[in-house]
């Protein structure tokens, strides 16, 4: 039984930039760049017919490609900080993107995603990490520039049931117009 999910790869040379971002974080599992990603849609663990076919109907989906930014840093948990992240300024191509996936899995009788989109890339896993780490961290660190990508392509991505992290393997991808 896979578990899959939806996401745009973040070229090499995008990774490189933001593995200067790495360090400096008690109790932070910094993810390895090859597995840096945006999610577009979490699938989950699947019967491998019903994979087969999410695949096969991800063909419908062509949009037209598109550039996308990254332009913050930040992190997940307000109440126990469990991520830190490189946020992608939202665009309505990414946000169309998404949503058709979105409604496309749905038609075929996936459970919807409760969460609202929050585009972003995994820069690390925290455990046990404060509110004040997290907060020296961010406040010490920027992003040098804006970072920009052509997006040209998605993929399926399948992932080991774990901790997540990685690793993750492309299934197959889908060429943007």
């Amino acid at each position: 039984m896979p578990r899959l999910f939806t996401g745009i790869e973040v070229p090499t040379e995008i990774a490189s930039l933001l593995t200067m971002m790495r360090g400096g974080l008690p109790g932070a599992r910094w993810i390895d760049p090859e597995h840096y990603h945006i999610t577009l849609r979490f699938i989950g663990d699947i019967e491998d017919r019903t994979a087969d076919d999410v695949a096969s109907a991800l063909d419908e989906i062509c949009p037209p490609s598109f550039n996308l930014k990254i332009n913050c840093l930040g992190a997940f948990g307000s109440r126990k900080p469990h991520c830190i992240w490189a946020g992608v300024e939202k665009s309505d191509d990414l946000t169309e993107l998404q949503a058709d996936q979105e409604r496309l899995l749905q038609r075929m009788g996936l459970v919807p995603e409760r969460r609202k989109y929050c585009p972003h890339i995994t820069l690390a896993r925290l455990r046990g990490t404060s509110h004040d780490h997290v907060a020296d961290y961010l406040n010490t660190r920027s992003l040098l520039s804006e970072l920009s990508f052509p997006v040209e392509r998605f993929v399926l991505f399948s992932a080991r049931a774990s901790t997540g992290g990685g690793p993750y393997l492309v299934e197959a991808d889908y060429p943007l117009l």
